[in-house]
């Protein structure tokens, strides 16, 4: 069974409607969806926005469903100039750029105690991905690299730019990184796949507002995609 995380409403809605729904279940205020797209069993739920959300969505997979891996799709603000709107990013690892605990002399982005602060996305999920993207979504262009989250909607080109020196992220959004953290956690493989929606600057409100749609269509595409050929594998 695959897990699917959204954040949004409208990152989740039309894999929902792909799906053979076949029960329904609320916890914590979170309604997962148990059935099959394209006859492999998946479970969708959207978590809600930001890392706490992100990050109790991924405990409850993990210890309510069969999950054999999780995947978080949904949109993103790119951070390299090379990927466009529209682009798809898909993970090679992700760390959370607002965990600050310099005062005590960590980098930025470590967290404090912990051996692991950048969590590394499952190889062969990625490798699948970036073959089905091409596929499915072959006008635009797909990236591998590193998702950055935080509680935060980057806005700003002073703050986009200290992102991308400081952490060699491709894009940034704010709930891939504590999903991945989750699901380290418990030992499961996961995967996030951003469609990018904004470039993270100073245009970024415009741009979400005017792409979103258009980013959502080519992650639709691409995790329907996924998911079919992962049931080949």
């Amino acid at each position: 069974m695959i897990g699917i995380i959204g954040a949004m409403e409208v990152e989740v809605k039309k894999l929902r409607e792909a799906m053979q729904i076949e029960k329904t279940e609320n916890v914590a205020g979170m309604v997962f969806y148990s059935g099959r797209i394209n006859g492999t069993e998946v479970v969708l739920v959207r978590s809600g926005v930001g890392k706490v959300n992100a990050a109790i969505c991924t405990q409850i997979l993990c210890d309510l469903f069969p999950v054999s891996c999780i995947l978080n799709s949904g949109i993103a603000g790119s951070l390299n100039a090379d990927i466009n709107i529209g682009d798809i990013v898909i993970s090679d690892d992700a760390l959370q750029h607002d965990m600050d605990a310099r005062y005590f002399g960590y980098d930025p982005g470590v967290i404090p105690q912990q051996e692991v602060s950048v969590f590394r996305a499952d190889k062969e999920l990625a490798d699948l991905a970036e073959k089905v993207c091409k596929e499915v979504n072959p006008d635009i262009a797909v990236f591998r690299g590193r998702v950055l989250s935080g509680d935060q909607f980057i806005a700003d080109k002073e703050k986009k730019e200290w992102l991308a020196v400081t952490f060699a992220g491709l894009c940034t959004e704010m709930e891939g990184a504590a999903i991945a953290h989750a699901a380290y956690k418990n030992g499961v493989p996961f995967l996030i796949v951003r469609a990018i929606s904004d470039k993270a600057d100073d245009s970024a409100t415009e741009d979400y507002t005017t792409f979103e749609a258009k980013a959502i269509e080519h992650m639709v595409r691409l995790t329907l995609g996924l998911i079919e050929q992962y049931k080949e594998n």
